[in-house]
């Protein structure tokens, strides 16, 4: 008898030696080493030479010169732009046309009418930052609101698991009508599964994922943990094909990003003259005093890049400028409630008078602002410039050339390959610089380049955990009816999403999702979502292949992976997967060997159940090319 351990450990090999063998091989053509993020005077050569010879309203996709049929490029598109293609798909794109199809997933005004039906039942995903500060309070916000009501004795909240408590902080919320922040988190996450799912707009929610992750906040900083679903909605989404600009400028007003990189509480002393300060542009920490984080970030993350051309001292001199950025009072006893009687004092003239600036949950407060001289990359601020210092520091980093390089290369690495040649980097470098920032048409200049459309592109991308299971649902025409289920299978994956703590975001290169554990776990999931074993979300797999039971597993295994593998050449594959198609009992087995293997740290339960019972053929096959390393490329 075969060992169970031994038969996955022989397929993790194949499927690890298949992805790494991609990986070293694009390490080996690609010279990393010889691209800094900030321009040369030779790089600034080559992008006005762009400028001055491109046309970025009119364009065409360049796929024939690279040996490709239109059916093929089809499904290239599909691959880089949704979040995965079927054949019907392919029919779709080819009959409208590949450049009316690009151009109209770039507007992303499809009607998604039974998404929207779907969405209705997420009602607090729609809540204003205000709603959200009212209705989900948070516990420790709760527990003072119950206290100082008397609802709750101070004496028993100290105590270990205390019911009683436990049951009083309960019934006061119930009569409050406060719901658990969990509840809002649980919706918002299901919102983002649900729209990547069934969405007609794909390109639009795969650039919401991307910009999200460019201008990350994360759910694990509680202080702003609330404001992160509004961020999303109000903020990235509206924004994601639009001018830079104003993506940059949002984020930065943005509760969840004036908390998650703590600019709401920087502040400087004002000072009206070199004279006042003692010296010119010296700074006087007032209440909180400076905080550099995210002047630091958005020089580092959002804009000019770690190589971009500035100085510590810049970092320094920026955040000096955006000094009294901060929140606008929000609910009953929120963030900036310290400032609620304050502004009751001032009508809108008064306001404006004395130079506060309130647009929407973002507030200027003057009296925390640095007034002294600043010079930020050689840009000099004169002193008592208050809030338009910072719009002007925002625009001068939005269209710095060093953005423009900076922001092509991450939107090339998403969309082309871990590592873009450095010649399409500076085509869409400088659409970016002559469209002065325009996300579109720098998109335009990314598709219509041959380098996108060359050998080094097509399946060069892996799917991360999220991309593989919502690509995963769509191959097979799934129902999901409970999307949180298959968050807790992504992030079993490796990528629990909305998660992530540091302001990088998720990696975005392949390898970064490349080990054992993280390998043994897709395959596992592969097989439970084939074999129905993940709760509230239903397959039919007979339907797939229009009821036509195929003679054997093999056969199948050809016909599913036409099926799910659109315009590719399976052939390979099939042959790397009929090995392990001559043991029945497969699934069962991966199941019993991924547990072996992650038992010391991850819980195993749900692994197992996936497992248990799972003699269905035509599953076992299905949940194999999930989980083969062909499937796994995009």
């Amino acid at each position: 008898m075969k060992n169970p351990f031994k038969v996955m450990i022989s397929f993790v090999v194949l499927f690890v030696g298949a992805m790494l063998f991609t990986s070293f091989r694009e390490d080996r053509q690609q010279p990393h080493g010889l691209s800094p993020v900030l321009l040369t005077k030779s790089q600034f050569s080559v992008v006005n030479e762009h400028v001055a010879g491109m046309s970025v309203t009119k364009f065409s996709f360049p796929y024939r010169k690279q040996g490709l049929s239109t059916r093929q490029a089809a499904a290239h598109l599909l691959s880089r732009f949704t979040y995965g293609g079927r054949q019907d798909d392919v029919d779709a794109v080819v009959k409208l046309g590949l450049e009316k199809w690009f151009l109209q997933q770039l507007d992303g005004q499809l009607k998604d009418d039974s998404l929207d039906l779907m969405l209705q039942k997420l009602k607090d995903i729609n809540l204003s930052n205000t709603e959200v500060e009212n209705q989900f309070p948070g516990n420790a916000r709760t527990l003072r609101m119950a206290m100082r009501e008397g609802a709750i004795d101070r004496n028993s909240v100290n105590k270990v698991d205390n019911k009683a408590y436990r049951d009083q902080l309960q019934a006061y919320m119930k009569q409050k009508g406060l719901k658990p922040s969990q509840e809002l988190y649980r919706q918002f996450i299901s919102q983002k599964i649900l729209r990547a799912t069934y969405t007609e707009n794909q390109l639009r929610e795969l650039m919401t994922d991307f910009w999200f992750n460019h201008f990350n906040v994360s759910l694990t900083k509680n202080q702003c943990a609330s404001f992160v679903p509004a961020y999303e909605r109000d903020v990235i989404r509206p924004n994601v094909t639009g001018d830079f600009e104003t993506l940059l400028m949002s984020t930065a007003k943005s509760p969840a990003m004036l908390i998650y990189l703590d600019n709401f509480r920087s502040s400087g002393q004002p000072v009206t003259s070199a004279k006042q300060g003692g010296v010119s542009g010296q700074k006087r920490p007032g209440k909180g005093g400076l905080n550099e984080n995210y002047a630091r970030e958005v020089m580092e993350l959002h804009t000019l890049g770690v190589d971009g051309g500035y100085t510590q001292r810049d970092v320094t001199e920026a955040a000096r400028v955006l000094t009294g950025w901060t929140i606008a009072p929000m609910g009953e006893g929120g963030y900036g409630s310290g400032t609620k009687k304050l502004l009751a004092k001032l009508d809108p003239e008064a306001m404006e008078k004395k130079g506060y600036v309130r647009e929407g949950d973002f507030l200027f407060v003057p009296g925390r602002h640095d007034n002294a001289e600043k010079e930020v990359l050689g840009h000099h601020f004169s002193s008592g410039g208050g809030y338009q210092e910072g719009v002007a520091l925002l625009q001068m980093l939005a269209h710095h050339p060093s953005t423009a390089v900076f922001i092509s290369k991450k939107l090339a690495v998403r969309f082309v390959n871990d590592h873009p040649a450095q010649q399409l980097i500076d085509k869409m470098a400088a659409t970016f610089i002559k469209t002065e920032g325009d996300i579109s048409e720098v998109m335009i200049t990314m598709v219509s380049a041959p380098e996108f459309w060359s050998p080094d592109a097509l399946r060069e991308k892996t799917k991360s955990p999220f991309e593989l299971a919502i690509s995963a649902v769509r191959s097979l025409d799934a129902q999901v009816r409970q999307p949180y289920q298959l968050f807790t299978w992504i992030s079993k994956m490796g990528q629990k999403i909305y998660y992530f703590q540091a302001p990088t975001g998720f990696p975005d290169r392949g390898q970064y999702w490349i080990n054992t554990g993280a390998l043994l776990n897709r395959m596992n999931f592969g097989l439970a979502l084939a074999a129905q074993r993940i709760p509230g979300v239903r397959v039919d797999l007979a339907a797939l292949n229009g009821h036509h039971e195929p003679e054997s597993a093999e056969a199948a295994l050809l016909t599913y992976s036409k099926l799910m593998l659109p315009e590719r050449d399976v052939m390979a594959t099939t042959g790397r997967l009929k090995p392990m198609l001559n043991d029945p009992s497969l699934s069962t087995k991966v199941a019993h060997a991924a547990e072996s293997v992650i038992l010391a740290k991850r819980d195993t339960r749900t692994v197992a159940k996936a497992g248990a019972g799972q003699q269905d053929m035509l599953a076992q096959v299905v949940g194999v090319i999930i989980g083969s390393p062909e499937f796994q490329r995009k």
